[in-house]
């Protein structure tokens, strides 16, 4: 006969130990990130954070330069948009009033006793039916036949209006939901720079604003004291109009950046030189990959106060030379309008407007 054996007690003590363990082990995983989602941000130090931040405003400066984009093309659209819905509403005046001299002509052949068949068609409320019944036209008398042709041209021409209209507006709403699609990524970018700022003490985060004002403070300074003050930058650029640009990027230094701006109280990197060189009275791109193809490529070499300087390999970034390795550029929501060196960001090229 098999024994019966007592189930073993488990210890109650030992039972909220391996919990204990258990629990701890987990926060561990989900502190190192073993479960990929939702883990702690180790501690980072004030120049890692940095490091973040400044690769989080590069990547918004990407979607920026994309929201520029759609938002140039947008505006194209829905200015070719409206031209069209204007020119219908013009040949549509004009449709009325060759129909209203054949309503005139018809008039009178039924005072005569009878309508023509052609007149019918064309002083129909249905455009189709007349320009599937444009044979009518031609059992009509010449001038009758002369007159119902131009309102079945007219016609024509307001239906190829209404076409291209309506394929304009198909563009404009795609334009309006990209903006929507890069808007949504600058500001969860920007939203998570923020973030990583937020999380240092106030002192750090006072050391790394101090930082970037210092650096921002001794660039102005060598801009002012050597080779790339405001008189010497525009006396070494190649012509009168890029001297214009240089002087109006230094009247902006201290001016805010903003993503999408194009002054003249606020810019970003690109809205900048576009305005720069708008009061010269030359009209750059919007974008920096469409900047970057505007006027003769130079070589860094080569380059001379009044060329835009271009950086990194997606061409996200712009600023005007002003000599002595030094720019005038809004970098990034952390800094107004500064003088910088070109050496801090990656040389990707530059170009010689005029």
């Amino acid at each position: 006969m098999a024994a019966h054996r007592k189930p073993r007690q488990r210890s109650v003590s030992g039972t909220k130990a391996r919990t204990a363990a258990t629990i701890a082990l987990a926060g561990a995983a989900t502190a190192t990130g073993f479960d990929g989602t939702g883990h702690a941000e180790p501690q980072l130090t004030p120049a890692q954070v940095k490091a973040k931040v400044d690769k989080l405003y590069q990547e918004a400066e990407v979607a920026t330069e994309k929201y520029n984009g759609a938002k140039e093309k947008a505006e194209a659209a829905q200015s070719r948009l409206s031209n069209l819905r204007d020119e219908a509403a013009r040949r549509t005046e004009t449709l009325n009033s060759a129909r209203d001299a054949l309503g005139s002509m018809a008039a009178a052949q039924y005072r005569d006793g009878g309508l023509d068949p052609a007149l019918q068609l064309a002083l129909s409320d249905d455009p189709d039916q007349y320009l599937d019944g444009a044979e009518f036209g031609e059992r009509a008398g010449s001038r009758q036949a002369s007159s119902v042709a131009r309102v079945r041209e007219q016609l024509r021409e307001i239906e190829q209006l209404r076409g291209a209209a309506h394929i304009e507006l198909a563009s404009l709403q795609s334009r309006q939901t990209e903006l929507k699609r890069h808007k949504k990524t600058i500001n969860g970018k920007l939203g998570a720079a923020r973030q990583l700022l937020s999380q240092l003490p106030t002192e750090q985060r006072a050391e790394l604003g101090e930082g970037d004002a210092a650096r921002a403070s001794r660039s102005s300074t060598t801009a002012r004291d050597g080779l790339t003050a405001p008189g010497s930058a525009t006396a070494q650029a190649p012509n009168s109009r890029a001297a214009a640009a240089v002087s109006y990027a230094y009247s902006k230094l201290g001016s805010p950046y903003v993503w999408g701006a194009t002054g003249p109280d606020a810019f970003d990197c690109s809205g900048l030189m576009q305005a720069a060189y708008r009061s010269a009275g030359i009209s750059l791109p919007r974008t920096t990959y469409a900047q970057i193809d505007t006027g003769t490529r130079v070589s860094r070499s080569e380059l001379l106060p009044g060329d835009l300087v271009f950086f990194y390999s997606a061409i996200s970034h712009v600023g005007m030379y002003i000599g002595n390795g030094q720019m005038v550029h809004a970098p990034n929501p952390s800094a107004p309008v500064r003088v910088a060196p070109i050496s801090e960001m990656p040389f990707a090229g530059a170009t010689r407007v005029v």
